[in-house]
């Protein structure tokens, strides 16, 4: 005679069925993208940099140069010429893409990477017959490539949210919990951190 399986009380949840299986493997999932996920983004917008950088060394390659250099030319009055401003472009993405790869000097490298994507809007500004088909409904593929430029950015400051040590928090309660506690400091902070007199 088989020995009697463990009885569940009814509110417990049953560990054979579907559902808890489910809800199991979602709880590992939010485990390890918590862990992982702004690494896992800081690399990959390393690689975008890097790749899409590299290939402005190389004239007539980067489907973005013209526009990059004719934006550059404008924005100093013609002083700066596409074999200048091309290869100092190159060298400036490549060096935010091998920041974001190496984690080094994060906020140096977020810096440089805020005023490039700066300098990459512009175009819709100076030239909206280029990035346009309507204004400002209906974008160009140039003007396709510089709006997504606002995942770029969003990116930027989540690991640059990060780039001291925080983490994601996957749990509600702990998250809570933690901006509580992070409220608190703040609070700390302004009330005993007051200059003399106020």
């Amino acid at each position: 005679m088989a020995p009697d399986q463990p009885e569940f009380p009814q509110s417990a949840p049953q560990r054979d069925t579907l559902a808890w299986k489910l809800h199991a493997l979602q709880l590992r999932g939010l485990g390890w993208a918590a862990q992982h996920g702004i690494t896992l983004l800081r690399l990959a917008l390393g690689v975008v940099f890097v790749w899409f950088g590299a290939q402005k060394f190389f004239p007539g390659v980067s489907v973005a140069q013209d526009l990059a250099t004719h934006t550059i030319s404008a924005l100093t009055f013609g002083t700066v010429g596409a074999q200048v401003s091309l290869p100092v472009l190159a060298a400036w993405e490549c060096l935010i893409g091998l920041g974001l790869l190496s984690g080094r000097f994060l906020p140096a490298t977020l810096l440089l990477l805020l005023a490039q994507m700066a300098g990459t809007f512009m175009p819709l500004v100076l030239f909206p017959a280029e990035t346009f088909k309507i204004v400002p409904w209906v974008p160009t593929l140039e003007g396709q490539y510089i709006i997504k430029n606002l995942v770029l950015v969003a990116a930027a400051l989540v690991v640059g949210a990060t780039a001291r040590g925080g983490k994601l928090i996957y749990d509600a309660q702990a998250a809570e919990t933690a901006e509580h506690t992070q409220l608190v400091h703040e609070r700390f902070r302004q009330r005993f951190h007051q200059e003399p007199g106020e």
